[in-house]
């Protein structure tokens, strides 16, 4: 597998990264699952190294094993221009995982997301305490709600 980007992601997977890739395929329209591969060899044998693309972003997943484990100290920000996308991202990504305060979610493979409007910084730009305070006591973000916040 070749790599067109100087940089792209790679998520360690306990022997599911092949289901996250296509789970991931299926929630994003612009996505494709670029190829897969054995590994022959090694602690992972019989695993496989999976490089797919969401918006334009290359991942390689790999299944290596129960050591490590995904945390919220990495997330992956979907900026989003409708209240569609966020319910769509949100109710998509947050099946069989952990929803959270602010627009955050943990997915069913243990990855962090945070699904915010694409407007956010307008809305912190205008009235930055009262946008805090609506986001605060939202899990699913509301644009609606934070655009009144700041009152626009």
């Amino acid at each position: 597998m070749v790599f067109n980007s100087r940089i792209s992601t790679s998520l360690w997977f306990d022997g599911r990264a092949l289901e996250a890739a296509n789970f991931y395929n299926s929630v994003f329209e612009n996505s494709k699952v670029l190829g897969v591969a054995d590994i022959p060899s090694g602690p992972a044998e019989g695993s496989h190294l999976v490089e797919f693309e969401l918006e334009g972003h290359k991942f390689t997943a790999f299944d290596a094993g129960p050591m490590f484990k995904f945390t919220p100290a990495v997330s992956f920000v979907i900026s989003c221009g409708s209240q569609d996308e966020i319910d769509h991202f949100w109710d998509s990504l947050s099946a069989g995982g952990e929803k959270q305060q602010c627009g955050w979610l943990t997915d069913r493979f243990g990855i962090s997301w945070q699904v915010v409007p694409a407007q956010l910084s307008e809305f912190m730009e205008k009235d930055s305490k009262k946008v805090m305070d609506a986001l605060l006591q939202m899990q699913k973000l509301d644009i609606a709600r934070l655009r009144e916040a700041a009152g626009l």
